[in-house]
Order: C-alpha cells, then sequence, then structure tokens
C-alpha cells in the first residue's frame, strides 16, 4: 500500500494551514513531572485544560470526540512508560493504562474524557510521589516486587522468586526484608489481601473464586487470613465496602 501521495499531501495542507503541534518538550516536562510525583505542576496543567487545548493538538480523527479519544489513548501510553521507566511495577502501570482507557472507552462527551484524564493523571502521579518518598530500592528487590505483582493469582514461594533472580534463597530473604521492612512471604500475603479487598468491594465473584484466584489454599484459610488483615471476614468485607467510592473512578 503506497501512502506516500497522501503524505505529502497532507504535509502540504498542514504546511498552508500554520498548523503546528505543541513543543515537544512541554509534554515530555509533563510526562517527567507525574513519573517524579510533582502533584503541583500536574493539579496546575489539569486545571487550565492544557489537555483540551486546541491549539497545537494533532489532528487524529476528523470527529473531534474521536480524535480527543486517540489523544487520551496516547497519553495514557506515554505516561505508563514513564511511570514503568521510573521504578513502578510494569504490571501494575500496565493494568492503570488498561482500566483508564476502558473507562474512557464508556465516555461519551469531550468533558467526561478531559475530566476522566485528570483523574488518571493524578493517580499515576499520586502513585509515583508515594513511590519517590518511599526508600530507594536495588534492582533485584524492584524485579522481585515486579514478579511478584504479575504472578499474584499464583502461588509464589520464595525458591521460585530466588530462582528467578538467580540468587539464594537466604541472601533474597535478608536483603528483602531489610529494604522493606518485612518478611517477603508477608509481603506476598498482604498484596494477596489488597487484591482479594479489589475483588470483593468492585466486582461480585463469590468468595470461593477469589480465594482459588489468588491461590490460596482453602476457603476456610481465605477467610482466617482476610478477617486477620482486616478485622472482617470476606462477607463482612464485601457487605460494608461494595462498590464504595465506586464513583471516584466513573466518570
Amino acid at each position: 500500500m503506497d501512502l506516500s501521495k497522501d503524505w505529502y499531501r497532507s504535509e502540504f495542507i498542514q504546511h498552508e494551514l500554520l498548523e503546528e503541534h505543541r513543543v515537544i518538550e512541554t509534554e515530555f516536562s509533563f510526562y517527567d513531572a507525574i513519573a517524579n510525583g510533582n502533584l503541583a505542576y500536574v493539579e496546575e496543567n489539569c486545571k487550565n485544560n492544557t489537555f483540551t487545548n486546541p491549539n497545537g493538538m494533532g489532528k487524529l480523527s476528523e470527529n473531534k470526540l474521536q480524535n480527543i479519544r486517540y489523544h487520551f489513548v496516547v497519553t495514557t501510553a506515554m505516561i505508563t512508560r514513564y511511570c514503568v521507566h521510573a521504578g513502578m511495577e510494569q504490571e501494575k502501570s500496565y493494568s492503570l493504562s488498561d482500566f483508564y482507557i476502558l473507562k474512557m472507552d464508556k465516555c461519551q462527551t469531550i468533558e467526561e474524557i478531559s475530566q476522566l484524564h485528570h483523574v488518571m493523571c493524578l493517580d499515576f502521579c499520586k502513585q509515583m510521589n508515594i513511590l519517590r518518598n518511599s526508600q530507594i530500592l536495588s534492582k533485584p528487590i524492584v524485579l522481585c516486587i515486579d514478579y511478584i505483582y504479575s504472578h499474584i493469582h499464583y502461588r509464589i514461594t520464595i525458591a521460585e522468586l530466588a530462582e528467578y533472580l538467580n540468587l539464594s534463597e537466604s541472601y533474597l530473604s535478608k536483603l528483602f526484608h531489610k529494604e522493606m521492612g518485612l518478611p517477603l512471604s508477608q509481603y506476598i500475603l498482604n498484596l494477596k489481601i489488597e487484591k482479594a479487598k479489589n475483588l470483593l468491594q468492585f466486582s461480585d465473584y463469590n468468595i470461593i473464586d477469589i480465594a482459588n484466584y489468588l491461590s490460596f489454599s482453602s476457603q476456610s484459610h481465605f477467610i482466617q487470613v482476610s478477617q486477620k488483615k482486616t478485622g472482617l471476614t470476606p462477607h463482612k468485607y464485601r457487605t460494608q465496602h461494595f462498590r464504595s467510592n465506586w464513583e471516584q473512578v466513573t466518570p
């Protein structure tokens, strides 16, 4: 498929209309601000509605709503990669990206997409702010955390992690405890419970399915651990928290 003629024509029209894109350094500064957890900069950018400012905005579709949709996807993809590069767990970053793009897909107006864009940017920025203010982690521990996040629905053992990182089990356990302040097995269990809380709060999967999905040895074990960590059984937690704060992420 030869599109060269169409490209030259498009380039000529843009030059004739004096259409220029935003200075790329401006975009990079915004992505850097999010990756560095600079809340003041990001909040000011959102307050000024820079995202929907037509000046310098590339035309990705003749349809204005569709054009904003495409720009949302591009922005989210860039933020995701900047945050991964700055230390966010890869799977967590990509999961956030998928979540917000799917939310955007349900928006019906430019204003809804704009508001969701602000929520998305601030969400990434706040999480990076927390990460930046926490202890600097060594490369093995960053990779370890990333692996745990990616495989949280499996039964994860210290032996498996040590083999993945090419370290001894004892060295990995000591290093993890030193940098994270808690045993490796406890960190895995805590993350499983956080995932369980989200599923109990925002899904209608039954309790045994959640226990199986997160690879607890049994439903009773899941109930026991959940009650110890949250003070509530999974059933009571769902009763009290089901879809609470839903509106915070729903435009």
